[in-house]
């Protein structure tokens, strides 16, 4: 099998619709050559420059001229083994889908970033701050500071745990590791059996599957937008109440004692220069995220196949 059959192989198998654009090209590129215009019909620009990437199609005379007809018209036809059936292209993990943000992802990613100037700017965060104490400032009236601390925890712990569960495709995760285990092993093998054509296949898989770990990322990171975008106006709830880094307290809230430190103000560096009630809210919300996982039977982390 020729490389650039195995890269239109590789193109197919990441993403169906490119049977049809590449067929498309082939069918305009009567004498060889094919330009934007002769296919911007048919085919999208993203599918354009792949084809351009992946070197299907490279610098011609007036266009761009196809790397290997025969090659690619072979690469769109399913491979056969010998019994006459069809065979498999070198590896038998099935690439997965690329992750997708909807609109409301990036509307929540983009509102986050905006919940971060509240750090900065203390119009902003008194703003934010002030409608969260709606909902968290009667009940100061009501339980001592550091429970309200571990209700917003145990909040925070919820909702993440539901939102990674419910956003993060966790048998996607799986088939990209299960992919990147599985090239891992084939090259181990062919390194075993000094196979160099083996190698340099398994050599451009693993370039091509370095789409994979962006996927991985997008998968990983878009819950965490939501998370984010939660937990932020919680944080700078409380950042409001104690008064952090010299702004003013809204909130007589007592002491707190603890081992070893004894009794401490809110505000005192309790582990450096990070505050007590950073290094209360954070051990609450470790705690409870655990208790709610292990509750609720929910798994954060791929399984391999």
């Amino acid at each position: 099998m020729s490389k650039v059959e195995r890269k239109v192989r590789a193109l197919v198998a990441e993403d169906g619709e490119m049977r049809e654009a590449i067929q498309a090209v082939l069918d305009r590129a009567s004498d060889g050559e094919v330009k934007w215009v002769d296919v911007r019909d048919d085919i999208t620009s993203g599918q354009w420059g792949r084809l351009i990437e992946k070197g299907v199609l490279v610098d011609g005379e007036s266009g761009f001229a196809l790397a290997d007809r025969d090659a690619i018209a072979a690469g769109l036809e399913p491979e056969e083994d010998d019994s006459g059936s069809a065979a498999s292209t070198g590896s038998d993990t099935e690439t997965p889908e690329g992750a997708s943000w909807s609109k409301w992802d990036k509307l929540a990613g983009l509102v986050t970033v905006g919940f971060f100037v509240g750090y900065m700017m203390e119009p902003v965060r008194n703003i934010i701050a002030g409608a969260v104490d709606l909902v968290f400032g009667p009940l100061l009236n009501v339980v001592p500071f550091y429970v309200v601390v571990m209700v917003v925890a145990l909040a925070t712990g919820l909702y993440s745990t539901l939102l990674r569960a419910g956003l993060m495709d966790m048998e996607r995760m799986s088939q990209y590791q299960d992919r990147m285990k599985e090239i891992q092993e084939r090259r181990k093998e062919a390194k075993e059996r000094d196979d160099q054509e083996a190698l340099d296949q398994i050599q451009e898989e693993q370039m091509e599957a370095m789409g994979d770990q962006l996927g991985m990322f997008k998968e990983q990171f878009r819950p965490m937008v939501w998370i984010m975008f939660l937990t932020i106006p919680a944080f700078l709830w409380m950042y409001w109440a104690v008064g952090y880094r010299g702004s003013e307290a809204q909130y007589e809230l007592g002491q707190l004692v603890v081992p070893i430190a004894g009794t401490v103000e809110w505000t005192q560096g309790i582990a450096g220069p990070i505050q007590m009630w950073i290094v209360w809210y954070f051990l609450c919300s470790m705690a409870f995220t655990q208790i709610v996982q292990k509750s609720l039977n929910i798994q954060m982390s791929p399984s391999s196949s």
